[in-house]
């Protein structure tokens, strides 16, 4: 046999030891993610240390040589908390990649400690309450491992965690994940993907997802309908969204006050007054009470649509069902007396707010400031600014 033989059959044996070692690392289900390293590090050594030779994490007994960063975390971890969810705990907080992946570390951890799901949930739950960078990794890599037992609700939570992110791609790995794993998809995981394209602005994907939402057959709540809506009303398409709110009102599903705040202030800010009294009517329907925020909005609607008394006339009405104006809804109403020349009654107003105890804010002490500034009148510039310095010292 040439020498050239010999040199290929060398070359195909070991990549063939290289595969038998790869896959070895299968043996808790974890992914091997340091394969690739590992196999750099055997071709240096011999046929036999290649077989043998696996990926490890270096599980170091954490001592005297942590950071007090570190030091200080492991100390407020929950003294409940027994042991082998502990030691888990300290190798994630004293954790570098120098000692090997995330994944060879739960490897290690499942291999000694023997954990059950009780304790995968006791660290995930730490991990969460910590707000861990880590966090995401740890429960992702968990579903992997049989001793967790993962369901449907792990997956979601996590789908959910990257959707908060804005990490769309890992959030649809997981999901796909989850597919391939034979789990069915349900209302909850669909919810929280719609939510998620919803955020990230692909309407498209919002709606296929809600439509594959309304094919599973089951009554759809009123988060899946808020999420749909919230992503009408990002794409600005408010009637689609509003048609949705109408929808639910014939199945007596309402929406959480977040979602009626987001279409009334879509369309106050496009001055739709029209579209901002029909939701500013919904709201009360759905039998959410008008607080200063909403009748802002419904005021800022009728101001930029060139409405001014109905602007007032909103003013007045929260005044008489004793809702207390903040500092936006009384700029507003300055605005509109200040465009319609209506200085005396603006004074009469504020008088009256005073008498109620209402202190003037900042903006408002401001545009106050400018009219009375652009009419002449410099004395009560510093007249205001002056109160309104007064009013900050006593607030604050």
């Amino acid at each position: 046999m040439d020498d050239s033989a010999i040199y290929f059959l060398a070359i195909v044996g070991v990549f063939f030891l290289q595969k038998v070692a790869i896959f070895e690392n299968r043996e808790l289900g974890f992914r091997p993610l340091l394969a690739v390293s590992n196999v750099a590090v055997h071709q240096k050594g011999s046929a036999e240390n290649q077989v043998n030779d696996k990926p490890r994490y270096k599980w170091v007994k954490i001592g005297s040589d942590v950071t007090e960063e570190q030091q200080r975390a492991i100390l407020k971890l929950p003294p409940k908390m027994i042991n082998r969810c502990k030691a888990l705990m300290q190798q994630i907080i004293c954790y570098s990649p120098e000692k090997g992946s995330v994944s060879l570390l739960l490897e290690a951890w499942v291999k000694s400690m023997k954990p059950e799901r009780a304790d995968w949930l006791a660290v995930l739950k730490e991990l969460d309450r910590l707000n861990h960078p880590m966090y995401l990794e740890v429960a992702e890599l968990s579903l992997l491992a049989e001793s967790f037992e993962a369901n449907i609700r792990d997956y979601t939570k996590i789908i959910h965690g990257y959707a908060k992110q804005n990490r769309l791609k890992e959030a649809e790995s997981v999901f796909l994940s989850m597919k391939s794993r034979g789990f069915t998809c349900d209302q909850v995981t669909l919810t929280a993907l719609v939510h998620m394209y919803s955020k990230a602005g692909n309407l498209k994907l919002a709606e296929d997802t809600f439509e594959e939402m309304k094919l599973l057959g089951v009554p759809l709540d009123k988060r899946s309908f808020g999420s749909i809506i919230m992503a009408y009303v990002r794409a600005g398409k408010l009637g689609q969204g509003e048609a949705l709110l109408k929808e639910m009102e014939e199945q007596e599903i309402y929406a959480g006050p977040e979602v009626y705040k987001a279409l009334l202030r879509a369309y106050s800010m496009s001055g739709d007054s029209k579209g901002a009294q029909r939701v500013f009517d919904t709201i009360q329907l759905a039998g959410v009470i008008p607080d200063a925020t909403i009748c802002g909005l419904l005021m800022n609607a009728y101001i930029m649509a060139g409405q001014l008394s109905e602007a007032c006339i909103t003013f007045e009405n929260m005044r008489r069902v004793s809702i207390k104006p903040n500092d936006k809804c009384i700029t507003l109403l300055l605005k509109a007396y200040e465009t319609e020349n209506k200085l005396s009654k603006a004074l009469d107003v504020l008088m009256d707010l005073e008498r109620d105890g209402v202190v003037l804010g900042r903006e408002a002490s401001e545009l106050l400031a400018r009219w009375f500034k652009r009419l002449g009148v410099v004395g009560e510039v510093e007249l205001v600014l002056r109160d309104y310095a007064s009013n900050c010292t006593l607030l604050n």
